[in-house]
């Protein structure tokens, strides 16, 4: 069924700080093409935590929608209502949907990045097993870092459904003490351990998602191949540049299976087009098991991101 509109002019862009290194524009602007949304366009602008009010008190009526990255993931909440399952529960958010107009406009929030995680391992597992590979089962999680992401990354656990225990491995494990508590209402254990610890952990580990951002996990990379253990499981890498990283690279060589960051963007930019343009519900991106009502969408996004990369 092709996507129908009868709009205006729309705005969107993605907000952070630093923002010049962002493929969103990339994804969503691909992403209109396929649509025939022709009159709307996505932009990347640079706003840090002490410009976010004055920047969302400037738009008009025309703007649609924003993506969040650093450092905005957590300043939005004030300024709007979290408008899914992990947007309340985690009090993360990197989509905003603006919803009616003047001064009864309201600030959707939500959070696609959980969707995101869970749906690049589930499609990366269902590869595994279209050539033969068995599919991967995720009983056991690691989680490397402790930020806003890892956040995203645990709550991504509890969406696959299969995932008992997590471990999260950080410079300081302390410094996000609440990871614990969101995995016990999941029925997960959820254990903190310090980085320089978990070399055992990756080994035992089904699913492992890395969330320390540049070169922060080369240090994990470098740890694992000194210690010349076996992996058997599925790592995410969230960082896409470089590509590969030096811990997929590692990871692919003591025996796993490892994917890169541009999977996760690219699910989570998938949700965020289909809820500011209007064709996905508060709930779609809930659960691992929606999927997009045409693969055209999907398939002109990925080959946009493929040719950026």
């Amino acid at each position: 069924m092709p996507f129908e509109h009868h709009t205006p002019q729309r705005h969107c862009a993605v907000l952070g700080q630093p923002i010049a290194h962002s493929l969103s524009p990339v994804l969503h602007t691909a992403a209109y093409r396929a649509m025939g949304l022709d009159d709307w366009d996505y932009r990347s602008i640079e706003v840090g935590q002490d410009d976010l009010e004055a920047f969302l008190d400037s738009l008009d009526d025309t703007w649609a929608g924003l993506s969040l990255t650093m450092p905005l993931k957590r300043t939005i909440q004030p300024y709007g209502e979290p408008s899914n399952l992990w947007a309340r529960e985690l009090g993360v958010a990197n989509t905003v949907v603006f919803d009616g107009t003047g001064p009864n406009r309201a600030l959707k929030l939500f959070n696609t990045d959980v969707y995101g995680i869970a749906r690049a391992f589930e499609e990366a597992g269902n590869r595994q097993t279209q050539t033969g590979a068995a599919k991967h089962a995720h009983r056991t999680a690691v989680i490397l870092g402790n930020g806003n992401t890892a956040t995203s990354a645990l709550a991504a656990c509890a969406m696959m459904g299969d995932v008992s225990d997590v471990v999260v491995a950080a410079r300081h494990p302390d410094h996000n003490p609440g990871l614990a508590a969101c995995g016990e209402r999941h029925g997960m254990t959820v254990r903190l351990v310090p980085l320089a610890d978990c070399i055992l952990e990756l080994e035992a580990a089904d699913a492992v998602v890395n969330t320390i951002p540049a070169h922060g996990a080369d240090v994990v990379a470098q740890a694992l191949l000194d210690a010349g253990v076996d992996v058997h499981g599925m790592l995410l890498d969230v960082v896409y540049d470089p590509r590969p990283t030096a811990l997929m690279r590692a990871w692919r060589e003591r025996g796993g299976v490892a994917i890169g960051g541009e999977e996760m963007l690219l699910y989570q930019a998938v949700a965020q087009v289909l809820l500011m343009t209007g064709h996905a519900q508060s709930e779609d991106f809930d659960h691992c098991s929606t999927r997009t009502r045409d693969r055209t969408l999907e398939t002109a996004m990925r080959a946009a991101l493929e040719e950026a990369l």
